[in-house]
């Protein structure tokens, strides 16, 4: 926004509106550039408009005319970045509504087929896998509460994850 000439800025930061449309018509094409590298594809031309309406509406409070350029990129940055979080707030909400569902019907549904599972194991087979896998006992303490060895607890674990493996399947 170098050739931007000083006596435009001044004569818009007075409340000219001419100049202001000036100004505003020669700002738009670099502040589009730094919204390009800033903003989302589809957000480059909202974030331009919104950024040129606020410097429109704010050119008036800016106390220093030489920070006009920094200035009307940081509002650019601004309004990218209120951008980018709306786009993320937006798509969490698609998430939430249309994703998590169908994850949580998906987990019911594999809590029944476990269940199911575990229901058609026999007795000690069952034990077995509820006492390592859901209780977290180590073999050696399975093997002492069932009162047998450690080999037979190994082998009944394997026979019961086989035959759950199968139902399931």
């Amino acid at each position: 926004m170098q050739t931007l000439c000083q006596h435009e800025l001044d004569a818009a930061h007075r409340g000219d509106r001419d100049a202001l449309e000036r100004v505003l018509r020669h700002s738009r094409q670099h502040l589009r550039r730094y919204a390009e590298y800033h903003c989302v594809i589809n957000d480059v031309e909202d974030a331009v408009q919104e950024s040129l309406i606020t410097v429109s509406r704010r050119l008036a409070d800016l106390r220093l005319l030489e920070c006009f350029t920094s200035w009307a990129f940081r509002i650019v940055k601004r309004e990218c970045n209120r951008l980018k979080r709306a786009r993320c707030h937006w798509r969490h909400e698609e998430l939430r509504e249309e994703i998590l569902p169908a994850a949580q019907r998906e987990d019911l549904d594999l809590r029944r087929d476990c269940a199911a599972a575990l229901e058609s194991l026999p007795a000690h087979y069952r034990e077995v896998i509820l006492l390592r896998d859901l209780e977290g006992q180590s073999i050696a303490e399975m093997a002492r509460q069932l009162s047998t060895t450690p080999e037979t607890i190994k082998a009944r674990l394997h026979r019961a994850r086989v035959m759950a493996r199968e139902y399931l399947a």
